[in-house]
């Protein structure tokens, strides 16, 4: 159940500044390990700011949403909306100048069709990449070599509460319980639209699923002109709970508004920004800062047979 989940102790926040701070402070402190190694000039380099990489990660958020709907076979929308949410916890406690968000994004969609049980093998995932044979293949090492950071920083929370199984069961019990709605279904392509806005948003941090899933249902509700308060009243028993009624009511403005403000990353920013952030991932500048070890296992003794030249040698254009 999502109220005893490892998602709302550890990563549901009461406000969207608490996340923005987050991103700020592992802005920060990797800048300032930059400043206090030896290689402190570098600084220059790794100079960007924290609302410069919340752009470049809305950008690689679409690119993940792009990947998962163009993806076969057909991706469940509970795969997508878990890889989205990996992306977003990454990010909340790490710079895109030390982890490159191209590998990041496919490695939290590799890993989120195995925690929702989408069973693709490795070969079929790798198939879904514009890239050559031998370029999939040093793809999917780099993914393999990444995962397990990945699973660290989520803290081994790997279980997600998606909006997406809330929002059927209230189609169900609509059509169950509630006679006044003819045919709840009209509902459901509206209401996916305003789903599929909010998983590029910060709501999945800020709101509980069965909040988002009731919004996306009463959103479309009032676009068809429909008035379902009648539902919440009754077939939902908030008339009895004032108070839990008005705190419903004050979530839902507040996810409304936030779809409502969201803002996609701007092309000419994004090219500008990236241009910046390739060179905090060029092989020379990496390879001056520290030997690459497996990811992972920084703590251990092992280091990875493949040259740090081999690790950047496809774009996006090779995710298309």
């Amino acid at each position: 159940m999502y109220h005893n989940s490892t998602q709302k102790k550890h990563w549901t926040f009461s406000s969207e500044e608490e996340s923005l701070q987050l991103r700020a402070q592992a802005n920060s402190k990797y800048r300032a390990r930059i400043r206090a190694s030896e290689k402190h000039y570098l600084s220059e380099i790794f100079n960007l700011e924290p609302h410069e990489e919340l752009v470049i990660c809305k950008y690689y958020e679409k690119r993940l949403f792009d990947f998962c709907n163009a993806f076969k076979p057909t991706m469940p929308k509970s795969v997508l909306g878990t890889a989205c949410m990996y992306f977003k916890r990454f990010y909340l406690n790490n710079s895109v100048m030390e982890h490159h968000p191209r590998i990041i994004m496919l490695t939290c969609v590799f890993l989120a069709c195995k925690v929702d049980e989408f069973n693709v093998s490795s070969i079929q995932f790798i198939g879904n990449l514009g890239e050559n044979p031998l370029g999939q293949e040093k793809i999917l090492e780099q993914i393999l070599e990444y995962e397990l950071l990945l699973i660290q920083q989520l803290n081994f929370h790997l279980i997600v509460h998606n909006p997406y199984r809330p929002f059927e069961g209230f189609l169900i019990d609509l059509k169950t319980r509630y006679p006044l709605l003819d045919n709840p279904e009209v509902l459901r392509k509206t209401a996916d639209d305003f789903l599929h806005r909010v998983a590029l948003t910060d709501a999945c941090l800020l709101f509980a699923p069965s909040v988002i899933a009731l919004t996306a249902i009463l959103s479309s509700a009032s676009k068809a002109g429909l008035n379902m308060e009648s539902y919440l009243t009754e077939c939902l028993s908030l008339k009895e709970n004032p108070e839990t009624m008005s705190h419903l009511f004050d979530g839902m403005r507040r996810l409304k508004i936030l779809v409502t403000k969201y803002e996609p990353a701007k092309s000419d920013e994004v090219a500008a920004i990236k241009k910046r952030l390739d060179k905090c991932h060029s092989n020379e500048v990496v390879s001056s800062i520290t030997a690459r070890k497996r990811k992972g296992y920084e703590d251990d003794d092992y280091i990875s047979k493949k040259p740090k030249t081999e690790e950047e040698e496809w774009s996006d254009e090779d995710l298309l």
